[in-house]
């Protein structure tokens, strides 16, 4: 009977053991899902992630390194251009200076059929002719024409058709150069801009999200490292198998040594050179001696072996043999991404010495610092 005058049991949750009335409990609820969206916050104020920031950046400087390349090639073509053009405008002074000459010997014949009321061939109708043929034509006087004057008349009319076209070229080269300037004015503009974006989103980021990006770009370097890794082995037990065959056929006297030891102790020179720009920056445009971009580099290193290769990273991909990435030898040039806008070159074990990108500094690194998929080739310039 006892239990009949038990007090009502309220239905409740334990907390640390004890137990707590339904509005407690209803009150510890609201409070959990509070706090989980205060945690899910961050995903839905439409802030982006690191790694979508660190994605974000590097492209960024990938757009800005392949506009530095549209650049450095604007720049080539446009150096190209206005020496061309200022070669075609002292041809067209010196034709023009001949030309005057033409005129005045002409004129000196009309002078003095006047002074001796000659009936020779009327210089001034000639010279007012649209050519020679119409001023024949119409007057029919060709065979009263001394032999002098159809010299006179020959060369005149030859010196007028050559100005015209040197004159016709200078206009079209001029028009050419001034597309060239805008396309470098277009490319300096857009490198400018995306490396203005870069920085402004690096410059969101609070300190620890630095830090964490950091530990982001050090967990790649990482992955890179062993990618390079996995190569040299590679490349090393190819090397054993082909010394091998090197061996067994040297008794048939055929060896392309000779050739391998060229390119070898080229290649030494252009790495030598590479090796001592370590810890210069990158800056975009730059050939040396102080700074470089990643063409810039590659141009001054090979140069160094006595090797002239182009300026930008879409000539230099074609300026030599293609090889294989496991073939890759010390010296080559390895090329990235789809649009050809970067490149490196090798110096063994899966590295390679670079300009990286702005704000960063000529370095060693692993060929794999962006990926397995950003390799586009390897070349052996020599």
């Amino acid at each position: 009977m006892a239990s009949q005058h038990r007090k009502p049991r309220f239905p409740g949750t334990r907390v640390a053991g004890i137990r707590t009335p339904a509005l407690a409990t209803a009150a510890l609820t609201s409070v959990a899902l509070l706090s989980q969206s205060a945690n899910a916050a961050p995903a839905d104020d439409g802030k982006p992630s690191l790694e979508e920031v660190e994605k974000k950046v590097d492209d960024l400087y990938r757009q800005a390194e392949s506009a530095t390349e549209k650049y450095n090639a604007a720049k080539e073509k446009t150096t190209k251009q206005r020496k061309r053009v200022d070669t075609l405008l002292d041809d067209v002074a010196q034709r023009t200076q001949k030309l005057n000459e033409a005129r005045e010997e002409l004129g000196s014949f009309a002078a003095a059929q006047y002074r001796t009321g000659a009936s020779a061939p009327d210089t001034a109708t000639f010279l007012l002719a649209d050519s020679p043929q119409d001023y024949f034509d119409q007057t029919q006087l060709m065979s009263r024409l001394t032999d002098r004057q159809k010299g006179a008349v020959d060369d005149y009319f030859t010196e007028q058709s050559a100005t015209m076209k040197k004159r016709q070229e200078a206009t079209e080269s001029l028009s050419a150069l001034t597309d060239t300037q805008s396309d470098l004015k277009t490319a300096k503009a857009t490198v400018q801009q995306k490396l203005g974006d870069a920085r402004e989103l690096l410059s969101q980021l609070t300190a620890q999200e630095k830090a964490r990006l950091a530990a982001i770009e050090k967990r790649k370097q990482e992955e890179a490292a062993r990618k390079a890794a996995e190569l040299a082995q590679q490349q090393a037990a190819e090397a054993a198998a082909q010394q091998q065959s090197a061996d067994t056929s040297e008794t048939t006297g055929s060896s392309s040594s000779g050739t391998d030891s060229s390119y070898a102790t080229k290649a030494e020179k252009a790495l030598a050179f590479a090796r001592a720009q370590i810890g210069k920056p990158y800056v975009w445009g730059a050939t040396g001696p102080d700074s470089y971009d990643c063409s810039g580099l590659t141009q001054a290193a090979w140069k160094a072996a006595g090797v002239t290769l182009p300026r930008t990273t879409y000539d230099q991909v074609n300026a030599g043999t293609t090889a294989s990435l496991a073939d890759a030898q010390p010296g080559d040039l390895v090329f990235f991404y789809d649009d050809v806008s970067h490149v490196g070159i090798y110096i063994g074990n899966g590295m390679m010495i670079h300009a990286p990108k702005p704000g960063a500094y000529v370095r060693e690194e692993s060929i794999y610092y962006d990926g397995e998929s950003g390799i586009h080739s390897v070349v052996r310039p020599a």
